[in-house]
């Protein structure tokens, strides 16, 4: 006869008929993860409002303000903003369809965060019965917080994205989405142009998607962020440590619990592994060059195709960096640092590439993986330069 306390026949809620309604509801659930993901994202992003469909003029407007933008890009970087042979198209969608798509296109990266929390070490399957109770129900939770995190995360980013690429993710296709009700109601709320402020997303869209459509950097960064996700480690205890500090006896606790509950990085007990610190310099600086070459680009082309550039560039440059804690949270659970010392770090790359060797080294950034800056060599462009044997224009 088994013992029956055994983890294997260990029943943690035999007895406990609120906790056996709890793991049926979660059984059913964890086969429709993504569905309810999407659901809470769409909540979210419209806040439980019914979206008007976008206007058919913005359609138009803006349309042709990406095919503007397309050219001068092009012109501007030598870099094709065609993928899978099909050339790029600005595509003005809802808050609704930008959270649906881009949770899909970020799906990939979600699932092994919502895998963590199922994680147990070989040397953790002989908890007591009290433990393998807990890990069980953390277990079943485990789909359920991944829907509720991603869809909660997307559903957040999708009402302050002005486009798809605010988080500088490769993404598949060659249609880019822009959102125009986000793009309105900010130049409403900072008093700025809004044809202006169309036209500069365009601008920031095509040349993110130029870049991010080169093959080996979106594979190189594809695959810094797939090694950050999978390298989580299982923290099982971190839930059930919280919950011991709590006087569940005492009402005035109660917040405090609904606090604890409301953390998805407690809930999904993932914690940042030693492999993860040792990627996220590398991610930092892929990042964080693209970002100083799009900078670069966009100063090189507005300044002489949108009057109020100046203002604009510096408003969405502020904006950029004042993330609330929704838009933080997806970001280090991706493993990218974008703060305004990155941002200042990327331009401050491209500046010098540009005073030593001018738009020709500058070009030089995407000819191959080799030519991708190190961590060190993103803080001395110089050191860049002669690794990739350019000649450096300042000693001629």
């Amino acid at each position: 006869m088994s013992d029956p306390d055994s983890p294997e026949d260990f029943n943690p809620f035999k007895g406990m008929p609120i906790f056996g309604d709890l793991g049926k509801l979660f059984s059913q659930q964890a086969s429709t993860t993504w569905e309810t993901a999407r659901q809470f994202a769409v909540a979210v992003a419209t806040e439980g409002q019914s979206e008007p469909n976008v206007d058919p003029s913005d359609r138009i407007a803006l349309g042709e303000l990406g095919r503007v933008a397309e050219l001068q890009v092009a012109n501007a970087t030598g870099l094709s903003t065609t993928r899978d042979s099909q050339a790029a198209t600005i595509v003005p969608v809802t808050r609704t369809q930008w959270a649906t798509a881009t949770l899909e296109a970020y799906q990939h990266l979600l699932e092994p965060i919502g895998d963590v929390s199922g994680r147990v070490e070989a040397e953790e399957a002989s908890f007591d019965p009290a433990q393998a109770m807990f890990g069980q129900i953390m277990k079943m939770i485990g789909p359920v917080m991944l829907s509720m995190t991603a869809g909660s995360m997307v559903g957040n980013l999708a009402r302050r994205s002005l486009g798809q690429y605010d988080l500088p993710i490769p993404r598949h296709g060659s249609k880019l989405m822009v959102v125009p009700a986000n793009i309105d109601s900010l130049a409403e709320e900072w008093s700025l142009d809004a044809s202006d402020l169309r036209l500069w997303v365009c601008l920031s869209e095509l040349t993110h998607h130029a870049v991010l459509s080169i093959p080996h950097v979106s594979r190189r960064l594809d695959e810094l962020l797939a090694d950050y996700v999978r390298g989580f480690e299982a923290d099982p205890a971190a839930l059930e440590s919280r919950l011991s500090e709590l006087d569940l006896g005492n009402p005035d606790s109660m917040g405090d619990l609904q606090s604890v509950l409301g953390n998805p990085e407690i809930i999904l007990g993932a914690i940042q592994s030693p492999a993860q610190r040792v990627l996220l310099p590398q991610i930092t600086a892929l990042v964080t060059v693209i970002a100083g070459y799009v900078d670069w680009t966009m100063d090189s082309i507005g300044h002489g195709l949108i009057g109020s550039y100046q203002r604009l560039s510096e408003a969405l440059r502020r904006r950029r960096v004042t993330a609330d804690q929704a838009d933080r949270f997806i970001e280090r659970m991706f493993g990218l640092e974008l703060t305004q010392d990155q941002y200042d770090r990327g331009s401050a790359f491209a500046s010098g590439v540009m005073e030593r060797a001018g738009t020709d080294g500058l070009a030089r950034l995407w000819h191959s993986e080799r030519e991708l800056p190190t961590p060190a060599e993103v803080d001395a462009p110089g050191l860049w330069l002669a690794r990739i044997d350019l000649p450096d224009q300042t000693d001629l």
